[in-house]
């Protein structure tokens, strides 16, 4: 009976058909196509079709199956973060942004489910993020090209693994890529308890290069204080305890940075500028106050600075590619060891909209959200 069903199966193959006028056009092509073809599971995925505020455009909804061609790999995700630029360009101000309608999130990490036919090297159950970082990661079943996704160690923690190509390889390459550092140096910032802020300084300690914290006047500034300090920070200080004409007296045992970093600008990038020595480079990645950097004259004329700039997706499309691979492979090993650590929260995919809550700051101060599917 199995043996005719099959033979019966394969006849309707090569005899069905449909009319398209007075032309008849044979269906064995899609028969064929529909029982040979792999497809993905279906999705469910943070969606969005216009720019504007996330919490409002954005809803969860299901992606229905596509098939996974000869060059491409179906990835179960694992975890993925709610970061400052994912917010943004929902909001439609990121410079490089998808044109909706889009699925959110920018890095990951997930589980190869399944392989087209022509990949080679990764299995179904290898670990991989994808790299450089693509948009889409807000959703539990992925398909791309086999050379988006880069392998990992399984060993590494989930929501490491998930978050380490966006800030600490930002804080990796900066420390890298301006000024030769070398023990004994040292660094300046604001921002200090983002989480580039945190990478910074456990990644300088490790360089032996000491590092000066500048962080907000706020409830529980002393709190913050101490932690910076466990993490490796030299010295810490609120924007008020700086209000002084000489920033330097207060450096103790620190030498005069060589290297700023400035994510928030204003009077907080001004500070920066006043801790760097002759010849120093402050480098800004962000602005997170949404005010200028403002340079006095005498910091150009008289101490020679150096403003530069910072944008991880703009190097990362460079020939540095490889050697960014290596580097993230290396900040693994770190997070393995215990040696690079932040803190994140780890919450449900159901729960998106209360964790983007969180992540806009509209419950207060909250860890790093990170989705898990």
């Amino acid at each position: 009976m199995a043996a005719m069903k099959l033979i019966a199966l394969k006849s309707a193959c090569k005899t069905a058909s449909f009319h398209l006028g007075s032309q008849k056009i044979p269906l064995r092509r899609n028969y064929v196509r529909a029982f040979s073809a792999i497809m993905s599971p279906p999705a469910m995925a943070v969606v969005y079709d216009q720019h504007g505020p996330p919490d409002k455009l954005t809803r969860i909804v299901e992606i229905p199956p596509v098939e996974i061609k000869a060059n491409e790999v179906c990835v179960k995700m694992l975890a993925a973060p709610i970061n400052p630029s994912d917010v943004n360009r929902i909001e439609g101000v990121y410079p490089v942004r998808p044109v909706p309608p889009a699925v959110g999130g920018y890095e990951g990490v997930g589980e190869v489910y399944n392989v087209g036919s022509g990949v080679k090297g990764l299995f179904p159950g290898d670990w991989v993020i994808p790299f450089p970082p693509s948009f889409g990661t807000w959703q539990s079943y992925i398909v791309k090209e086999q050379s988006v996704w880069h392998k990992i160690n399984k060993d590494t923690p989930m929501e490491y693994a998930a978050t380490v190509t966006v800030n600490p390889l930002t804080a990796s390459r900066m420390l890298k890529d301006f000024v030769q550092l070398n023990a004994g140096d040292a660094i300046v910032q604001n921002g200090a308890t983002s989480m580039v802020g945190q990478c910074i300084i456990q990644l300088a300690r490790i360089q032996g290069v000491h590092s000066i914290n500048i962080i907000r006047d706020r409830a529980g500034a002393d709190e913050i204080k101490e932690n910076l300090m466990k993490l490796g920070a030299d010295e810490v200080f609120t924007e008020s305890q700086l209000a002084v004409k000489n920033v330097k007296d207060m450096l103790g045992i620190s030498p005069e940075p060589a290297l700023g970093f400035n994510c928030v600008g204003g009077n907080a990038a001004t500070l920066v500028l006043k801790f760097l020595r002759s010849g120093g480079t402050m480098v800004t990645y962000g602005g997170m106050s949404k005010k200028p950097v403002t340079v006095s004259t005498s910091s150009f004329i008289f101490k020679d600075l150096s403003l530069r700039g910072f944008w991880l997706q703009k190097w990362m499309s460079t020939d540095k590619a490889d050697e960014c691979r290596d580097m993230i492979d290396r900040l693994l090993v770190l997070m393995r060891d215990g040696k690079l650590k932040y803190d994140m929260e780890l919450v449900p995919f159901k729960d998106f909209h209360s964790a983007l809550d969180k992540a806009l700051g509209k419950l207060g101060s909250n860890p790093k959200q990170v989705l898990t599917f």
